[in-house]
């Protein structure tokens, strides 16, 4: 099983010039995926609100590259509408020219629904908000109509035109919960990310994840498999990066010599994930990301 490399660039205590810098560079290096996040705040416990804005930097990414597929990891559907969503990821892949990759999750960082007065409900109401999202947004990126009742979301001879450039626009769902959001992935996405996971954690959840298929009638090899991962080549470096997150995050940073890592992504490969997508944040270290690229892929090739 192949396995193919991007970088998820965080979008706090940051500048549209510097990550354009780094999109370019990355995207030069070899890499085959560029994603954002959806974040109002940043994405720690640090309370800060330097953070730029989702869709408006995913075309920004879109407009910077040539070759990459832009995703994103992942809009939240407490705030945005799948209709919404839908039309501006079909926008969003014209101008990518059929590179965009959309990803939907639950949310969880409820700092920044508080501070806007947008209602954060316990996580199984963002389930199923998510469950009802990810089939709204499907149904208007692929149907010339799309009706939908449910308990949370309504459409009604709802139309999105003009499509997207990609017959099927991939839609991933982010998360590991094993009851409720893998067999949301089993039933409805293109794929499947999750992040900071070690590699046995990450083998259970993808065989949890092949029941839910299996019980679905899916095939899993239709199913794209990711991981988030951190890079650090030092301590000092993850918690540069990750702050109040580093010992969280931990288990699913890649560090040590370019033997050990590649070792480790195996590990990945092995329990079936294809792509390993590397998550950075400002301070970014692009030469760290080059260096990947030049001792890290010739492995994998």
């Amino acid at each position: 099983m192949s396995i193919q490399f991007g970088v998820h660039a965080g979008l706090q205590n940051t500048t549209l010039a510097e990550l354009q810098g780094l999109w370019r560079r990355v995207e030069d290096a070899g890499y085959d995926w560029i994603s954002i996040w959806d974040h109002f705040y940043a994405a720690d416990a640090s309370g800060s609100a330097t953070c730029l804005e989702a869709v408006t930097t995913h075309a920004a990414l879109a407009a910077a590259t040539s070759r990459v597929r832009c995703g994103s990891l992942v809009y939240s559907v407490g705030y945005r509408h799948p209709a919404v969503l839908a039309n501006a990821m079909a926008t969003l892949d014209q101008l990518a020219q059929g590179r965009v990759t959309l990803g939907l999750g639950a949310g969880w960082h409820q700092t920044e629904y508080d501070a806007y007065g947008i209602p954060f409900p316990d996580a199984p109401v963002r389930l199923r908000m998510l469950d009802e999202g990810i089939q709204g947004v499907g149904g208007l990126l692929t149907e010339d109509v799309t009706d939908f009742k449910g308990e949370f979301f309504t459409l009604q001879g709802a139309r999105c035109e003009p499509k997207p450039v990609q017959e099927r626009l991939p839609i991933w769902v982010g998360g590991g919960g094993e009851k409720v959001t893998l067999r949301i992935v089993a039933r409805h996405a293109d794929g499947w990310n999750i992040p900071f996971t070690a590699p046995d954690v990450y083998a259970h959840k993808v065989e949890v994840l092949h029941a839910h298929c299996e019980r679905a009638g899916r095939d899993p090899a239709t199913l794209t498999k990711s991981v988030n991962v951190g890079l650090a080549f030092s301590d000092h470096d993850l918690r540069a990066q990750f702050s109040t997150m580093a010992e969280y995050v931990r288990p699913g940073v890649l560090t040590g010599s370019t033997q050990e890592i590649v070792d480790r992504i195996g590990a990945y490969r092995d329990a079936g994930a294809t792509w390993v997508i590397l998550a950075v944040r400002a301070p970014f270290h692009v030469d760290d990301l080059e260096r990947f690229a030049t001792e890290i892929f010739p492995a994998f090739a």
